[in-house]
């Protein structure tokens, strides 16, 4: 990978790098998030025939990787055989189906492989899936809205151009598949079942990559030498963390708006203690 060396705007934000399709930049506080949205996403040139979905993290060192991904790497049960990791992954999946046998109502919906994982996503499976949304702000407030108990200076928010990564799966799609296993693209996926009203409320869809490759790693792999930014990685301030869950709840971004349950009742409850200091 080949870095570039990074620019400076004076209106309050800086491009880290921009290298592989992946572009890093650093807001000087969460004013300028919204700024920085319509100069460099929304008002450039073309932006507007540009599809981008977004999801926001914690922490400024974590991958876009799945929680599948994770839990299998802490229990070291990564065999270097992609088809080995499919198989282990398949067996997860019918696990839970076992699991779920009385506990979907009568007659529930059929599900296909995706919508089963997005089930499972939604009730706390370990599953290959990222979720995102289309809204960046719905993003922002997923990457404030848990208090860091261990230090993080930045929070993060990714922007990835979905129908770039659309069209580079499918020409992958058409050549031939050097590697085992599930095709190695970048799958979308907007579950229609009705089990997941979460998912209606933050706009959200998923994406899902072959077990054991992150999105950071796909981006860099399938668009390595390009000098235009496919995967927008903006780095926020942590200290800015109230100034900005206080803006998002004054546009009713907040967890009773985006999780339409008591979970999302109780939570909102806890924060709001934060919020009123």
């Amino acid at each position: 990978m080949t870095a570039d060396s990074g620019t400076t705007n004076t209106v309050g934000w800086q491009r880290r790098e921009l290298s592989d399709g992946i572009a890093s930049y650093r807001l000087d506080s969460w004013s300028k998030y919204s700024d920085f949205l319509e100069t460099e996403v929304f008002g450039a040139t073309e932006a507007l025939k540009h599809k981008y979905i977004w999801r926001g993290q914690r922490r400024s060192d974590w991958s876009l990787d799945s929680s599948l991904d994770r839990l299998f790497r802490r229990l070291s049960l990564f065999p270097a055989d992609a088809v080995e990791r499919e198989k282990l992954s398949a067996e997860h999946l019918d696990s839970f189906k076992y699991a779920t046998r009385g506990r979907r109502g009568l007659n529930p919906i059929q599900l296909d492989e995706n919508g089963w994982w997005a089930l499972g996503q939604h009730f706390g499976l370990a599953t290959p899936l990222v979720d995102w949304t289309r809204s960046p702000f719905a993003a922002a407030y997923f990457a404030f809205e848990e208090y860091a108990t261990d230090p993080t200076e930045q929070r993060i928010v990714w922007g990835m151009h979905q129908s770039a990564v659309k069209r580079k799966s499918d020409e992958l799609l058409l050549g031939p598949h050097l590697d085992k296993g599930r095709p190695p693209v970048i799958e979308f996926f907007d579950p229609m079942s009705n089990e997941n009203p979460r998912l209606v409320s933050q706009d959200g869809l998923f994406t899902r990559t072959p077990i054991g490759v992150s999105i950071n790693q796909w981006i860099e792999k399938a668009f390595e030498g390009l000098s235009t930014a496919i995967l927008l990685r903006i780095e926020i301030p942590d200290s800015d963390r109230l100034k900005c869950l206080r803006a998002l709840n004054r546009m009713n971004i907040n967890h009773l708006s985006l999780f339409p349950d008591l979970g999302g009742a109780s939570r909102s409850t806890n924060l709001k203690l934060e919020l009123d200091l």
